[in-house]
């Protein structure tokens, strides 16, 4: 006798987690070349941009590293900004401004996570960063944060998801954040002068 039951409806077993199409993988690897690009087209601006802009340019570098770190997932010309902007401005400025601009910006994550956005359960990824968040909290977050990775956004929801305290969240995320920048700006100020 036929029946339309599948086999493991009769045993109570599970069935394996669908793979993720190909078409995921062209997707990251757009946002990716899309990033690497952006940070290109930002290194091939006049060297003496920031430098014409005087204090604007640090204005131009906070708001840049804002927007692009408060965007999720997407690609972030904000290091490329950093790097550009320490050729000709000071650079402990610049990475101080560019990181806390991006913790400012890294908010958005945290929020999602807090108010239930299930975006990150479409990440293969998701479920080890949140296992990481919950084993080692804050020091997951700023590793990540200290890191250039899109990884990152995950760990943002994860800790929002967790209900991590807003405060242990926003200090680790700072404190990496402009770690990260820091080095950027020496970096730019050092190499591509």
């Amino acid at each position: 006798m036929l029946t339309n039951e599948s086999p493991s409806s009769n045993h109570g077993e599970s069935t394996a987690p669908p793979q993720p199409p190909a078409e995921n993988f062209w997707q990251l690897a757009g946002l990716l070349a899309a990033t690497v690009l952006l940070t290109l087209a930002l290194a091939l601006l006049p060297a003496d941009l920031f430098k014409r802009l005087g204090n604007l340019g640090y204005a131009g570098v906070f708001f840049l590293t804002l927007f692009s770190s408060a965007s999720l997932f997407l690609p972030s010309p904000a290091l490329g900004a950093a790097l550009l902007a320490s050729k000709s401005l000071n650079p402990w400025l610049v990475g101080l401004i560019a990181g806390v601009a991006a913790g400012l910006g890294e908010t958005t994550g945290y929020l999602a996570g807090y108010g239930g956005s299930t975006l990150a359960s479409r990440s293969r990824f998701y479920p080890r960063i949140e296992r990481e968040v919950r084993r080692w909290g804050a020091l997951t977050i700023f590793i990540l944060a200290f890191i250039p990775s899109p990884l990152f956004d995950l760990a943002g929801i994860a800790a929002g998801t967790l209900r991590m305290p807003f405060r242990t969240y926003f200090s680790a995320c700072l404190a990496g954040k402009v770690g990260r920048f820091l080095g950027v700006a020496w970096i730019g100020y050092f190499f591509l002068r």
